[in-house]
Order: C-alpha cells, then sequence, then structure tokens
C-alpha cells in the first residue's frame, strides 16, 4: 500500500498491547509512526484490571515482533506456559516494549485523540481524497498529519449500560455515583468500596463471574458485606459453562465455584432480570425490572463494552449495523456463532474501510463481540503494518495458532498459575474424552453461540420465556 506522504508518520492511537504491537512492526519495517496514547504511560487500561489473571498464558500473550526486539534488548521472556495477570503483563511486558529505545521517543502519553479526519476534507468530499493526509486533533486542539490510521483503542473506556434495551434505564445516569464499571478490584484497591456493602454485579460474563468470586471471598472477611447477581436469563448454566466435564480445568473450577455459593447463599441470585430503571434511595439505590426490585449499596455493571466511533464520524466506514465491526468481519467474530478460540484468521482484507489507509484493529475492531484474543489483535497488527509497507504476500498470509477451546479471561484455578493446574485459553490440548464441541458459542463450556435457544419475542409488559438468551447478559 504505497503512501502519497511518505515522510508523515502513521499514528497508532492507543498504547495497550495491540497498539505497541503495531509500533514493534512498524519499527521491524522501517516505517515512520507515532503512537498517541491517552493515559499517562503504556498499558492504562490492561493495569485497571491488573488484578485479574488471565486464562491465556504467556506464549499467547506476546506479540512475535514485539518479543524479537525485545529480546535484542536482552529481556528475559516470561515463562511460556504461566498465566499472568494484568499487572503482570503490563509491568513484565508491555512497560519493557514500550521502553525500547527504538519505540520509546515515537509514543507521546496524555494525549487524547477528539477526532480523525482528512486535511480540508469532510465526510462527502470524495475529490482528491485518497491525495489528501489525515488530520489528528488531540484534545488540546493540537492538530497531527498522518499518512495513515492504525487505531487500537479498544473499547475499555466505553462500557455498555445498565438498560437492557441497550440505552441507559430510567435513572442510571442519575445514580452514576452508585455504579462500578467491570473488573473492580474487590479484594484490594477497591476493598472499602464493597466490604460491609450490599453489592449487585449485572451480567453473565466472565467479567461478572470474577467480581461475584472476589465479592464471595470479601463476604467471609467482612461482615455485613451482601452479594446479589441479576442476569437477564432464566438459567446461570451458560456463565456456569461445564464445570467438572469442561475442557478447559480453570473455566470448569471457575462456574462450580460460582455454583456453590450460589447454592450455599452466598450470591444471592436473580434470574429473569432486565434492568429498566435505577433510583437512588437515600443512601442506597433502588434498581428494578418492572416487577422485581433489588435496593442495594453498590451496582458493578459487567455488561461488556462497546467501541466508539465518534473520532472518526468524518470518516467512510463500512460497519456491520449489528456488531459494529467491518462487514467483512463480522460474520467471522459473531458470538452467535464463535467463542474466542474458533475465531478464524483474519487481516488486511477483513479490516479495509473504504477510507483507505484507515484500521481499526485489536478489541476495536471487534465492535460489540466478545469473542477477541490477544493473539488475534497481534496477526491483525502483523497484516496491516505489512500492507502498509506494501507487503502484500505477508499481508495476505494469515495465520492464527489457537485451539478450539479458548476463553477469553478469567481467574484459573485457586492459588496456582500454571496450564498444568489451571487449564487456559490455548492451553494444552484437552484430553479427548471432555472434548468441548468445537466452533462454536461464547466460551463457556457450552455449545451453541447466544441464540442456540429459540429467541422468544415479547411486547412490552411481558417477562422472557424460558431459554431466552440473547444477549452476553
Amino acid at each position: 500500500m504505497s503512501s502519497n506522504f511518505p515522510e508523515l508518520p502513521i499514528a497508532v492511537i492507543g498504547a495497550g498491547p495491540v497498539g505497541l504491537a503495531a509500533a514493534a512492526h512498524l519499527t521491524e519495517r522501517g516505517l515512520p509512526f507515532v503512537v498517541l496514547e491517552a493515559g499517562e504511560g503504556p498499558a492504562a487500561a490492561v493495569r485497571q484490571w491488573g488484578h485479574v489473571r488471565l486464562f491465556s498464558p504467556w506464549r499467547f500473550n506476546i506479540d512475535p515482533a514485539a518479543a524479537r526486539l525485545l529480546t535484542d534488548a536482552g529481556w528475559v521472556r516470561p515463562d511460556d506456559d504461566k498465566l499472568p495477570t494484568g499487572a503482570q503483563l503490563a509491568a513484565d511486558y508491555l512497560q519493557p516494549l514500550a521502553d525500547l529505545p527504538a519505540i520509546k521517543p515515537h509514543i507521546r502519553y496524555g494525549a487524547r485523540v477528539q477526532a480523525v479526519t482528512r486535511l480540508g476534507l469532510d465526510r462527502v468530499r470524495s475529490l482528491g481524497r485518497e491525495q489528501t493526509p489525515y488530520l489528528v486533533r488531540l484534545a488540546d486542539g493540537e492538530d497531527i498529519l498522518a499518512q495513515a490510521i492504525v487505531d487500537a483503542s479498544g473499547t475499555w473506556g466505553t462500557p455498555n449500560v445498565l438498560g437492557a434495551s441497550g440505552i441507559p434505564a430510567h435513572g442510571e445516569t442519575t445514580a452514576a455515583t452508585f455504579v462500578e464499571a467491570a473488573l473492580p478490584d474487590v479484594l484490594g484497591r477497591d476493598r472499602d468500596r464493597f466490604a460491609g456493602k450490599h453489592a449487585l454485579v449485572v451480567g453473565a460474563g466472565h467479567s461478572a463471574a470474577n467480581t461475584l468470586l472476589a465479592l464471595a471471598e470479601l463476604a467471609e472477611q467482612a461482615p455485613g458485606t451482601a452479594v446479589t447477581w441479576a442476569i437477564r436469563a432464566t438459567s446461570p448454566a451458560r456463565t456456569y459453562g461445564g464445570e467438572s466435564a469442561d475442557a478447559l480445568p480453570a473455566r470448569g473450577a471457575l462456574g462450580s465455584r460460582l455454583r456453590a455459593h450460589v447454592e450455599n447463599g452466598t450470591i444471592t441470585l436473580i434470574t429473569g432480570f432486565s434492568v429498566q430503571s435505577v433510583v437512588v434511595d437515600g443512601d442506597q439505590v433502588k434498581v428494578s425490572d418492572g416487577e422485581q426490585s433489588v435496593t442495594v449499596d453498590r451496582i458493578v455493571s459487567a455488561t461488556g463494552f462497546r467501541p466508539d466511533h465518534t473520532i472518526t464520524g468524518e470518516l467512510r466506514l463500512d460497519l456491520d449495523p449489528i456488531l459494529g465491526s467491518t462487514r467483512a468481519l463480522a460474520p467471522l467474530i459473531d458470538p452467535n456463532e464463535h467463542s474466542c478460540g474458533t475465531v478464524p484468521p483474519h487481516g488486511i482484507d477483513e479490516l479495509t474501510h473504504p477510507e483507505p489507509g484507515y484500521f481499526a484493529i485489536g478489541v476495536k475492531s471487534y465492535g460489540r463481540a466478545p469473542t477477541f484474543l490477544l493473539a488475534t489483535g497481534y496477526e491483525q497488527a502483523r497484516s496491516v503494518v505489512a500492507a502498509l509497507a506494501g507487503d502484500w504476500d505477508a499481508a495476505r498470509d494469515v495465520q492464527l495458532d489457537l485451539p478450539e477451546t479458548g476463553v477469553c479471561n478469567s481467574n484459573p484455578v485457586d492459588g496456582d498459575d500454571t496450564i498444568a493446574a489451571g487449564g487456559g485459553c490455548c492451553g494444552a490440548p484437552a484430553p479427548a474424552a471432555v472434548a468441548e464441541p468445537a466452533g462454536r458459542g461464547l466460551a463457556t463450556g457450552i455449545a451453541g453461540g447466544l441464540l442456540t435457544a429459540p429467541l422468544n419475542l415479547i411486547t412490552l409488559g411481558d417477562k422472557p420465556t424460558e431459554g431466552q438468551t440473547g444477549s452476553c447478559c
């Protein structure tokens, strides 16, 4: 992909794992680049969930180009079979990568991107568009010109709302001070906000499960701590997963531990609960679905994330109307059909928009699909940078080595950080006797996608019927 402005940098938005992987590949290719990071250091979002241990072992969390650059600088690679926490991922890999002399001078921290457009052209103007450089405007008003954009800004800053209809529930905005984003550090940094309080966790994914297990542990330590869990489905089976029969022991252990806490009463489970209103009631907040309600001190919104495309509002993007990814990528990552480990290899061709030279990579490229893995993002970065360098053979030679039992993240077996004890995303192949059906569903040990069960349409005032599972939450 030849550039009309080879003297201008390629602007990489975000210094997280995938943005820094792009920087590593750009370095190896000898292409000019600048990394624009809103935080005050690399991996700002990762550090916020640093207390969470990944299912993915180190060997799948390190980009190959980054590893080559780090190894040349004397870096000691972590044990490939260990399962890092987010904090370890940041400290032992991403920080050293960002500090490499070949990369560090090209990273700008505290540089929040406000908008990306074409210099002097809005979205409507076509004449001369491909011969016009990109203009990146920062929040402080500075303008930066670029030959191409690699958007690895992620989705951490745009969580989904509590409201079941995809918009804030009645009163949700007013009650914002009572709501925690996904994955609070319940046993560490955020302990004081939960100890001795009644917390409601909304959501049915691994983020919800992690938080619920931490709250259950806190309830044993701090008298007066109460935990309620609300899900839209009429059964928690999808969150429990395969338990002892799960192909991944860590994932099964997660479900088994969660089930035990529900059955012994440590966690109160409310099913068929779709948040409609959130009302402040003195020092507490009342959450209701129109029929059921619960009054609590804190709410943890573990309802997933969505991409923010507002910064690229003046670019010509062809977004899938359901997921918000590119249209070409959507069927490959559809959570109704795929789990994290069954997403096919994809690269430049699936990530290309009508706007030449703009590419969203990493978790943002997946839109609302919760099927992203770091290894997938690294291959995206490699393919896109190869195309930017004009090496189309390499760009289109996309490969991804993931077993079909991949999962996203969650805490493994208590007290162990190894694949042997904790399984893990992309871990050792499961024994044939407990092999998980391949290619389907959320990473829960259950075959089938989000809509495996029939989706029953309801009218206002009706309650969801058994089997309705048309959402991650």
